[in-house]
């Protein structure tokens, strides 16, 4: 993708280095072109915005998971009893 200005961004551009910067995987250039494109619209805003908020409520959740043996324990019992 070919732009005129190299700070200037698209929308779709700046979803997925917001994206990217959420999992710290975005570079300093990026993360300068987003800050720019963050400053001036307001749907990007809006998306990440929405990401800060959902990368939160993962970080902040107390979920537990299953470990991995236990739970093909419990299918391998469960394919027992169905075969009965």
């Amino acid at each position: 993708m070919s732009t005129k200005n190299k700070f200037f961004i698209s929308c779709e551009e700046a979803k997925h280095i917001c994206d990217k910067s959420q999992y710290g995987e975005a570079s300093f250039w990026e993360r300068v072109k987003l800050s720019i494109r963050l400053s001036w619209c307001r749907i990007t805003r809006a998306y990440s915005g929405s990401n800060v908020k959902l990368t939160k409520l993962i970080k902040e959740s107390k979920i537990e998971a299953i470990e991995k043996d236990r739970k093909e324990e419990m299918q391998r019992k469960l394919q027992e009893e169905m075969s009965k």
